[in-house]
């Protein structure tokens, strides 16, 4: 009987990531994975030389040197920042909602003045609790 020093559920990001470590730190490992291919929801088919996302793209970011460094071992990762658009009745919004998104559409400046212009344009919820 073979013995394992970790029983590991999950092949996705930390999964791997943690048997990559480990077992270069000597120790055995178990994976198991209830989908039919490693790297779980992170996986990627590549079909007619087209990478697919099979359950949607993943952003990997940090601010850290070290931890950049080290995934890039793996493979090239590139700079990305995630800033979506709305386009809106011929203007464009940012998104998620933030204040800069109020802003736009109604001019406000603070908070304050988010909260207020919120209040008196939302539309009443019998389900919403205070």
């Amino acid at each position: 009987m073979v013995k394992y020093d970790y029983l590991i559920v999950g092949s996705g990001l930390f999964g791997s990531v943690f048997a990559h470590e480990m077992t270069k730190a000597g120790k055995k490992c178990l994976i198991i994975e209830s989908k039919n291919h490693i790297g779980g929801n992170c996986y990627t088919e590549n079909k007619d030389g087209i990478n697919i996302h099979t359950y949607g793209p993943h952003i990997f970011h940090t601010n850290d040197k070290g931890i950049w460094e080290w995934i890039n071992q793996f493979t090239e990762f590139h700079s990305y920042k995630h800033s979506p658009k709305v386009s809106y009745d011929g203007s464009m919004y940012s998104f998620p909602i933030n204040l800069m998104t109020l802003h736009q559409l109604w001019g406000v400046k603070t908070p304050k003045e988010a909260q207020d212009k919120l209040k008196e344009v939302s539309i009443p919820n019998d389900n919403h609790q205070n």
